[in-house]
């Protein structure tokens, strides 16, 4: 072949020259030039990263908050009984207006739930008093509440002293009492003293056994007071003068099966009792789910909140970009000089604003879960980490870079090479 017929014409050796100056340098080659920029000024470099720092690990360390409360709150709520249901009577019944009979719940309602609901744990019914008693001179209201040995674990009771009354107290109709820490301290001086102690209701005269209080102060917001006490059902009976209870307690097994179990509980009483009789079953299962809204609700408030420490070190980058390209105004030209496209001076002033950024968001996600970590490896306290909150974080920086570094990069881009060279 005749060498000359493959020499390239001039004007396919200027387009091929023209193609080769368009041509995108390598990533790692852009990637290479910034980190060589870094090196260059290391203090600027830290000092513009610390925003950064600062904004991620406040947004770790406000998640990592944010949970802690949520679980806080959750496991006060779970004292009281999560997998509790309890059915009570609402209305209905048999007669006319002037004589009509109520359908109350009985002993043998629960007897039936117990035996036909798989799922229950543990049971109890309730029936309630009141009396006034004498403490200290001053006449207080008592609230008298009649429940079995089960009504411990249903609600999940702390006995402070002595014994809760068992299944022998209750069949051998004994007159024993639980009493409150309130009501223990103000008659008889303290929880202590209390045991083996007599008062009496309506004459009748009971021996205090134990004290005992809620697992979560429920603020007066549940059947127990202050003044509560608590005796056998089989004694209690004896006051009310019926088998009517006010109230049916249960425990059920697994958290996930209340409310199918309230479902049937109710099923399995209306089905004992008049066709018009209304039965009302309550849990705690919405309670719970409200509570977790609200919790997630107030962490991604202070999470956007924190978002506000990431922009203001997002300004700052931007700024100090800008000051970068005003002092690289001379490199700027003599790059495009030598072949350098706009598209390539932009992306390496976008991949430094990025990486800054970056670095920043990785040193504060470091920073930031440092101190959950080290309270799970010096204490026994499990504090909730969200793996959620790091790929936030880092993501967040990374826009961050994106965002405010546009600007420096298009301005640098946009330089005239000729005016470049020209810059002192």
């Amino acid at each position: 072949m005749n060498p000359v017929t493959t020499r390239l014409s001039p004007r396919a050796s200027f387009e091929k020259t023209l193609a080769s100056a368009k041509r995108t340098m390598l990533l790692s080659e852009i990637v290479l030039l910034a980190i060589d920029s870094f090196r260059a000024s290391k203090v600027r470099f830290a000092l513009t990263a610390l925003g950064m720092v600062i904004g991620s690990a406040s947004l770790i360390l406000v998640s990592t908050i944010g949970l802690t409360g949520k679980d806080y709150i959750l496991n006060l709520l779970q004292s009281i009984g999560t997998n509790m249901v309890y059915i009570e009577y609402s209305g209905g019944g048999t007669g006319s207006v002037n004589n009509f009979q109520s359908d109350y719940l009985t002993r043998e309602d629960e007897r039936a739930a117990d035996e036909q609901v798989p799922s229950v744990m543990y049971s109890s019914p309730m029936l309630e008093m009141h009396d006034r008693i004498s403490i200290n001179g001053t006449e207080k209201q008592l609230l008298v509440l009649g429940v079995s040995p089960q009504y411990q674990q249903v609600r999940n009771l702390k006995v402070l002293a002595g014994r809760f009354f068992d299944d022998q107290d209750e069949l051998t109709h004994t007159p024993v009492a639980v009493v409150t820490q309130v009501f223990a301290q103000e008659m008889f001086g303290s929880q202590d003293a209390a045991i083996n102690q007599s008062f009496q209701i309506s004459g009748i005269p009971f021996t205090i056994v134990g004290t005992f209080r809620e697992s979560v102060d429920t603020f007066g917001q549940s059947e127990i007071a202050d003044q509560t006490i608590l005796i056998p059902y089989s004694v209690g009976r004896y006051f009310t003068g019926t088998d009517s209870v006010k109230q049916i307690f249960f425990t059920i097994r697994d958290k996930n099966d209340v409310e199918a179990a309230a479902q049937q509980i109710r099923d399995v009483v209306s089905a004992r009792h008049l066709k018009n009789s209304v039965y009302r079953t309550t849990t705690l299962t919405e309670l719970l789910t409200t509570a977790a809204s609200i919790a997630n609700a107030l962490t991604i408030v202070l999470l956007l909140v924190t978002t506000v420490t990431l922009a203001v070190g997002g300004v700052g980058i931007m700024n100090i970009m800008l000051a970068t390209v005003r002092s690289r105004i001379r490199e700027i030209g003599i790059r495009k000089a030598l072949g350098a496209t706009a598209r390539e001076i932009k992306l390496q002033f976008l991949i430094e604003a990025i990486f800054i950024s970056l670095s920043g968001g990785f040193v504060g996600t470091i920073i930031g879960l440092a101190l959950p970590i080290s309270v799970r490896i010096f204490t026994d306290y499990r504090i909730p980490i969200s793996g959620l909150s790091v790929i936030i974080a880092l993501a967040t920086s990374t826009v961050v870079g994106v965002i405010f570094g546009t600007l420096p990069a298009n301005r640098a881009a946009q330089l005239d090479p000729v005016e470049s060279l020209k810059y002192e």
